[in-house]
């Protein structure tokens, strides 16, 4: 059965960006002049994905709210005859069909993710997280897709990590020889996931990053989980679950290697970075900013300030 609906986790609380994500979800954040959460539906759009649904919470209704269309802004951009900032501003209400539940506490990914089993039904599906971004030149989701396609089950995005920042990740235990299958990264087969390893105790340094493209038994599993890491219920133990039974179950869970470029909008160092090279290389603002950011960096950057 061919995937052609996106779940985005967007429900959690946003600590680490406190206080703007106090009354602000942390996903309406601002990458440049977009909400680091548009730039995920997008995605889910450019993939084929256009039925999407967001799991927020009661505090999360500006991201509803944003992906509806505003007619009296529209309205006031069309007198003025800005047509640029019009298409900019209708383009988020256009990329797909949007629908919301909400995930009544926060007990994990894994909770998140069964809260859309009602709307996904009997279909596989994809996940993808609302703080993480993956560069539109980069078509990890649409050769996930694929790889789901050609061997069933569900399937991770993998990454390669330094070794000290495991313990930051859900890691996977893989085939040594990957398998073959189109497309610009490496497959692997998983056999094992742990969420969170000590460094000592991780299997690999493949860590799994914010995208998923999951066979609708990961909800029966889901339910039978109980909590795990900070007594939460994590999808990590749940893939694990599929993964060592994949082969009894012909539902195998395989693993795609990402080496393009992502962006960690939950971790504010990675958000700044996000914010800064992605305005770089716009061609409205990057011919202004890039020479600036060259000199300021050239002349010492914050230790060339008097009384620093």
């Amino acid at each position: 059965m061919s995937v052609t609906k996106a779940v985005i986790p967007a429900a959690g609380l946003g600590t680490r960006f406190l206080p703007a994500t106090k009354s602000l979800p942390k996903e309406m954040l601002p990458v440049v002049d977009r909400p680091a959460i548009e730039y995920v539906v997008e995605e889910a759009s450019r993939a084929g994905l256009r039925d999407v649904l967001l799991v927020t919470s009661r505090t999360k209704k500006a991201i509803e709210d944003h992906f509806d269309r505003e007619v009296e802004l529209e309205a006031a951009l069309e007198r003025k005859g800005d047509t640029a900032r019009l298409e900019r501003v209708r383009a988020s209400a256009g990329f797909a069909e949007v629908h919301s539940v909400r995930q009544q506490a926060p007990r994990g990914l894994g909770h998140a993710v069964l809260c859309a089993s009602a709307h996904v039904g009997d279909e596989p599906f994809a996940v993808l997280l609302g703080d993480d971004l993956i560069d539109e030149r980069d078509p990890l989701l649409v050769e996930m897709l694929a790889v789901r396609e050609r061997f069933g089950g569900s399937v991770v995005a993998l990454m390669e990590v330094p070794e000290d920042l495991v313990s930051l990740y859900g890691v996977a235990t893989v085939d040594p020889a990957p398998v073959a299958a189109a497309g610009p990264y490496q497959t692997v087969r998983i056999r094992d996931l742990v969420e969170k390893p000590p460094v000592d105790e991780a299997p690999s340094n493949l860590a799994i990053i914010g995208r998923y493209v999951l066979s609708p038994s990961v909800f029966d599993v889901l339910r039978e989980t109980p909590p795990g890491r900070g007594n939460e219920i994590q999808l990590t133990d749940a893939l694990r679950t599929l993964a060592m039974r994949g082969d009894a179950d012909g539902e195998p869970v395989h693993g795609v290697v990402f080496t393009g470029r992502r962006y960690d909008t939950g971790d504010r160092v990675d958000y700044l970075k996000a914010v800064i090279r992605l305005a770089c290389e716009r061609p409205d603002l990057g011919p202004e900013l890039y020479p600036w950011l060259e000199e300021y960096v050239s002349s010492g950057g914050p230790k060339a300030e008097p009384g620093l």
